[in-house]
């Protein structure tokens, strides 16, 4: 649950994903034993290497124990949970992704909350944040027995991707112990905090985009999914559309949205692998809040490469290619399968405008960029219409079976003139600045193209 040091337990949510400058933001907090707690707001960000700023320190406020949640079939939502504080955004705070950080009195225990600061003007690059994605993969309240830990199990289980995590980072993979899970539906609540220290399951994928490209200097606006999902996003104020991290998780608007605005001419850029994978629904919460309930319809585990032969079956997940309208339709390569261990990125068509100066040249290896889950290209499936369209990378690994599988990068031009690039791993967004996982020729790669995409070339 909440970060947790001596017997005191903080946590809490927002109610939206989303707000714009001189609008509110409801935060929900529960703190058991009750005591006082700060609220310290920051962004992220490049700030000299800092990776957040903090932007507001919040008054102290008393904290209260909250009733538990509440459980309907397997859904667990808080929205019964009194209002802890109101953050009125002032007008001259930058559009970003934030965090708001709880500490209890005495200092020893602390949560987080993410929210995102948004506006409408027109921008070079639109970020979209992979919220909901980000809430099918909460477990709150973990491994309390409820059953809401595993709401998404069915489709979880299915994806066989976990949460995105790389290998050595902190947390549990959440299919681990999943194997006698079926289930006919899923539907999770954003009313809810999310497990452990607060930020959502492969957060730091997104926060890794964010740094480096504003270390850089692009010119970026944000969003979050459930915008894209809202209608709240209009494709043609920007060059391109980001998609940072982890995002497996669709509605038909979104996806509506998505084509729309490759249609218009605006490119997008899908820096992880498994986008676009499961269909999901949206639903008011009990209260009538638009847009707070998710829903994906799943059953027994396929592998991604199972065949249209399984179509009509009782219990079949609500899958995009199982509907006929597979992701490569959109993306140029979709979901292969997991990636046991990492494996070297193979370059392919070095001599492509992408690769330039980059130091690469064809068939060198940039290890360990292949890592918990790939795309490629699957030939049996339709390609979306293209101008030109270029393989850029082809990386050879093992799948968990040890059957020899292969990992695809891809880059297309629509007739729009708009570029759809799909760097097919989820490995990519760390070597952007992460640590221990850089890479000067992924860094390199990345700018090539949001350059070209916002010379509208």
């Amino acid at each position: 649950m909440g970060a947790q040091q001596g017997h005191c337990r903080i946590e809490g949510f927002s109610s939206t994903g989303g707000v714009a400058p001189g609008e509110a933001i409801d935060f929900h907090v529960t703190v058991d034993p009750p005591q006082e707690f700060r609220v310290d707001v920051h962004r992220v960000g490049h700030y000299d290497g800092r990776g957040a700023a903090r932007i507001m320190s919040g008054p102290r406020l008393a904290g209260i124990a909250q009733p538990p949640p509440l459980t309907a079939d397997r859904t667990v939502s808080c929205h019964h949970w009194w209002l802890s504080w109101r953050l009125a955004v002032p007008s001259d705070w930058s559009v970003g992704a934030y965090v708001a950080v709880l500490t209890t009195a005495d200092g020893r225990n602390r949560a987080r909350i993410p929210f995102t600061v948004r506006d409408h003007r027109p921008a070079d690059l639109l970020l979209v944040l992979p919220d909901i994605t980000w809430q099918l993969h909460n477990r709150y309240p973990k491994d309390d027995g409820t059953g809401g830990a595993r709401a998404a199990d069915g489709i979880l289980h299915q994806c066989g991707d976990g949460d995105g995590r790389l290998p050595g980072e902190a947390g549990t993979d959440p299919l681990s112990d999943l194997a006698s899970h079926s289930h006919s539906a899923a539907t999770v609540s954003f009313d809810r905090p999310y497990a452990g220290a607060g930020l959502p399951p492969s957060a730091g994928h997104a926060y890794d985009v964010i740094r480096w490209a504003e270390r850089y200097g692009y010119d970026l606006a944000y969003a979050d999914a459930g915008d894209l999902h809202a209608g709240r996003v209009d494709p043609t104020r920007y060059r391109g559309l980001l998609f940072p991290g982890p995002d497996a998780y669709w509605s038909r608007a979104m996806r509506g949205t998505a084509e729309h605005a490759r249609e218009y001419g605006t490119s997008l850029v899908f820096l992880s692998a498994r986008t676009m994978y499961g269909q999901v629904e949206l639903a008011p919460s009990p209260s009538g809040v638009p847009d707070r309930l998710l829903t994906c319809r799943s059953g027994r585990r396929r592998g991604p490469d199972r065949g249209a032969q399984d179509r009509g079956a009782p219990g079949r997940a609500a899958l995009w290619r199982e509907a006929d309208r597979a992701e490569q339709q959109l993306i140029g390569v979709q979901y292969a399968g997991r990636v046991p261990e990492p494996h070297p990125l193979i370059v392919r068509n070095a001599g492509h405008w992408l690769w330039e100066a980059t130091g690469a040249f064809e068939g060198d290896a940039i290890e360990g960029l292949v890592a918990v889950g790939a795309d490629r290209y699957f030939p049996r499936t339709p390609l979306p219409e293209h101008e030109e369209r270029v393989l850029l990378a082809h990386s050879p690994y093992t799948d968990g079976a040890g059957a020899g599988r292969h990992q695809e990068t891809s880059l297309y031009r629509a007739p729009s003139g708009a570029w759809v690039f799909a760097s097919g791993t989820l490995a990519w967004p760390p070597a952007l600045g992460r640590p221990g996982r850089t890479d000067p020729r992924v860094q390199r790669a990345t700018a090539n193209l949001l350059d070209r995409i916002c010379k509208n070339d």
